[in-house]
């Protein structure tokens, strides 16, 4: 069964949770991360759910914001490590646009020991990819998409699973009317929820390129998503995040409604 495995779902802000990113899981227990969160938290998001780093040879990295992009780091420098002790099979792959393929590079240029260093381009290779184009991943045709962002260069991807059902990240900002084609009738549609749309004064999401809940519902009703997960929210009241959140998406949206917490699991 192919599952996805949440690692985080925060903002760049929580205190209470992590940041967003997960793993997808194949049926043959191969796993394709998704973005690492701004620290070395993403480690301990792995221990959690029993996945070892040497178990991870690829890492989609969707922008340069340092909620996504510093996690990585700490991935490079834990799967060079294995590498040098012989503890790592294969290869360390990471997809991302060509910016977020220099950022990463520069920081680890000025951060990891040259052990590590030695074996990029070798056995930890960045493979820049571009708009619409498609890769090969566990067998899967990931195609990415540029979201368009105005704050900074951000890509997300489409993928049908190996059961048949498509589905589409839309990265952390609302969806654009350019994504139509990736989003529409999807199976799985990940999108991000700042907040309540009831609290929208409090944290004032439409600022910061967010949405809430209500308006991911509502295009999730607009698409003819079958399911919805919603993420990278506010953890101000992270105890009763799941049921709140429900209820407000359930006003407007009747499909399947995923609001994890860190390290939840979901069969897909």
């Amino acid at each position: 069964m192919e599952r996805l495995i949440v690692l985080g779902t925060g903002n760049a802000s929580v205190t209470k949770c992590y940041n967003t990113c997960f793993v997808l899981q194949d049926e043959k227990g191969r796993y394709f991360m998704v973005d690492a969160g701004g620290g070395n938290g993403v480690l301990t998001g792995l221990e959690k759910v029993r996945i070892p780093v040497t178990e991870i040879h690829d890492l989609f990295v969707s922008h340069k914001h340092t909620d996504h992009l510093l996690g990585v780091v700490w991935m490079i420098r834990i799967v060079g490590q294995q590498m040098q002790k012989g503890t790592y099979e294969g290869d360390f792959n990471i997809y991302c646009h060509d910016e977020v393929a220099n950022i990463i590079k520069k920081i680890c240029e000025m951060t990891l020991m040259s052990k590590v260093l030695e074996f990029f381009g070798e056995r930890i290779k960045i493979h820049e990819v571009s708009d619409e184009e498609e890769k090969s991943i566990l067998d899967y045709k990931v195609k990415f998409f540029d979201i368009r962002s105005t704050k900074a260069k951000q890509f997300g991807f489409v993928m049908t699973l190996h059961n048949g059902k498509r589905l589409t990240f839309c990265g952390d900002e609302p969806y654009q009317e350019h994504c139509h084609q990736y989003a529409y009738r999807t199976d799985y549609l990940l999108h991000e929820a700042f907040c309540l749309y009831s609290e929208k004064e409090k944290f004032k999401p439409y600022e910061k390129c967010h949405s809430t809940v209500k308006d991911a519902a509502e295009l999730a009703v607009k698409l003819e998503v079958a399911n919805l997960l919603l993420w990278h929210t506010e953890d101000k009241n992270i105890r009763r995040r799941k049921s709140l959140y429900k209820k407000e998406a359930r006003a407007v949206y009747k499909g399947g409604l995923y609001v994890p917490y860190d390290y939840e699991t979901i069969d897909l």
